[in-house]
């Protein structure tokens, strides 16, 4: 890999730092060009509050409602954002995007209204589903529907509406014989994604005060997960001096940490 090959910008770094850049411009200037700078934010970053919109997807609501309301999330996190406190958009952004969307889900989720028929046999049927066989097992379609006297195709819709009638609780199992809550499935992936944002955030700095060499070690390491023995390899040293390499390095992000968030270094310890 050339020296420009590292060098190179990719496209989201291109979009932070256009983005800090228009921040920056939009705390100095007049309210009306505050207006069309943080509009062009708002453009800049809706691929970013789609992408965040799509993890909650599959989960009764029409992906284009949850990308809606993920942008209106980004238009007032953009209007909100305070660049005095120097951090990177979407460490801010992403939270706010995310919670909006549970929002949503507790507000408006599963929503529907289905036809009268369904309704009146709904509770009936998911109590024979429940109660009604005899080894334990969920009982069939067709023995509910004779126990009703009623088409088979009523008790099979039945059956998919459930939820349909009030917002679905967070803590509703997601199936009927499981401990997962719909609210584990809500939070999870975004506990972890902020927390990877954060490290993202805290480390951008730190990496760029390091050498081009640095940074191609820590890259064969923790990005394409090679051995000790395999960046000796490409680089022309021993697995040895590798190993004395990592420490050196790890040892230096360390202390630049250090200096502003001691917490980081004790939680990368």
């Amino acid at each position: 890999m050339t020296s420009g090959a590292l060098h190179r910008e990719t496209p989201d770094d291109v979009r932070r730092e256009k983005t800090a850049s228009l921040l920056a411009e939009a705390a100095t200037c007049p309210p009306e060009q505050r207006t069309h700078l943080l509009d062009e934010v708002v453009v800049l970053n809706l691929q970013v509050a789609h992408a965040v919109a799509r993890r909650f997807r599959n989960r009764g609501v029409a992906l284009e409602d949850l990308e809606q309301v993920a942008a209106c999330a980004l238009v007032r996190a953009a209007r909100k954002f305070d660049v005095a406190q120097e951090r990177d958009f979407l460490s801010y952004a992403v939270p706010t995007m995310s919670g909006e969307l549970k929002r949503y889900f507790r507000d408006h989720g599963w929503t529907v209204r289905p036809p009268r028929r369904i309704q009146e046999i709904h509770a009936k049927v998911h109590h024979l589903r429940r109660t009604g066989s005899h080894d334990g097992s969920p009982m069939p379609a067709a023995d509910i529907a004779a126990e009703l006297d009623v088409p088979v195709a009523d008790v099979l819709e039945a059956l998919e509406a459930r939820g349909c009638f009030q917002p679905a609780s967070l803590d509703h199992p997601v199936r009927e014989q499981g401990d997962v809550t719909v609210g584990d499935l809500l939070t999870l992936d975004d506990e972890a994604d902020r927390e990877a944002l954060e490290a993202r955030v805290m480390l951008q700095p730190v990496m760029r005060q390091l050498s081009e060499r640095d940074r191609r070690i820590l890259h064969l390491r923790f990005a394409e997960d090679c051995t000790q023995q395999q960046i000796g390899e490409e680089l022309g040293v021993t697995q040895m001096q590798v190993s004395r390499l990592l420490n050196r390095i790890l040892g230096q992000m360390r202390e630049d940490l250090s200096a502003d968030r001691p917490d980081m270094v004790d939680a990368a310890r």
